[in-house]
């Protein structure tokens, strides 16, 4: 059996057992939305003080990832690496999922990850467990998971995609089929050019205004009412005009993104010259010892490579 049959899913029948596993920054509201609009929700963290909020909600919070297997298993992680910690062992989603006889669960994989990985990941889950395996990265930020306006991107099977759809359209706004397994994340790796390249841009003509002494406030307002309009200096122009980059999208995620879509430029002999002088920054950012800082904080980069710059 393929699709929603396989998976034991059906669209027109009762709704699926459901649960949500890491309650990061993303997880935690993406979790908040779907359990008011589902109606009922298992979570799991790793720091299970994170899931207390939602348990006064009515959420059911599972003790271990077996505990949270359910017909439909969302993961918000960093990695496909961190999703795979999750299945083996006694107290693994495979041991859980045996337990309840849910023999074709649906695992969906909300982080970034590589393109190419994730669809030999859903093949071998597939063909050794009989899990259905549907990547649907985020694209919206902590506000977007916040508010249910983010844009999701999904590959996978298109059966087991229908009778998860209502479950995206209680976290997102724009909700989008790409194809088989791995679409929805090369569609994220373009997500990603432009995010990281915007940020780049962003925090250097920052800088620029800064030094010539411009209100940077006003730049903003003149910025955002024009054609270089954009969702990052709404959303982060505060961080970068007070210099705080303390919270928010890591700039050791930015950079895991930037090499998964130098993987599938590469897997197209294409070369991305924008993307590489981003992703050099990135690095540099890193070594740097900013690589807990907001994607944002590479404007302390470009303003130390500023000031090598005029050194030399």
């Amino acid at each position: 059996m393929t699709g929603a049959a396989a998976s034991g899913l059906d669209a027109d029948a009762g709704r699926p057992t459901v649960s949500l596993l890491g309650l990061g920054p993303m997880g935690e509201p993406m979790a908040r939305n779907l359990l008011a609009g589902n109606g009922s929700l298992i979570v799991w963290n790793r720091t299970a003080a994170k899931a207390q909020s939602l348990a006064a909600l009515g959420a059911v919070v599972a003790a271990t990832p077996r505990e949270a297997a359910a017909e439909v298993t969302l993961t918000v992680l960093p990695d496909l690496r961190q999703v795979r910690e999750l299945l083996s062992g006694h107290d693994g989603l495979l041991a859980g999922w045996a337990e309840r006889g849910i023999e074709h669960p649906v695992l969906v994989v909300h982080g970034t990850v590589s393109p190419v990985a994730v669809a030999d990941f859903a093949a071998e889950l597939r063909s050794q467990h009989g899990v259905v395996v549907l990547d649907a990265p985020l694209s919206g930020g902590t506000v977007g998971a916040a508010d249910g306006t983010l844009s999701i991107m999904i590959g996978g099977d298109k059966d087991a995609i229908q009778a998860v759809m209502p479950l995206f359209l209680h976290m997102g706004r724009t909700v989008r089929v790409l194809g088989e397994s791995g679409a929805g994340q090369l569609a994220k790796a373009c997500n990603q050019i432009v995010v990281a390249g915007v940020v780049s841009a962003v925090c250097e003509a920052m800088l620029l205004a800064r030094r010539s002494g411009l209100d940077l406030a006003v730049l903003r307002e003149l910025l955002q009412g024009g054609l270089a309009a954009t969702a990052v200096l709404a959303q982060k122009g505060d961080k970068i005009i007070d210099e705080d980059f303390a919270e928010g999208g890591s700039a050791t995620n930015q950079l895991k993104d930037l090499r998964f879509i130098d993987e599938a430029a590469g897997a197209r002999a294409l070369t991305l010259p924008v993307t590489t002088t981003v992703t050099r920054l990135f690095e540099q950012m890193i070594g740097d010892g900013d690589g807990a800082l907001d994607h944002t904080g590479v404007y302390r980069t470009i303003e130390r490579r500023a000031a090598e710059g005029s050194l030399s």
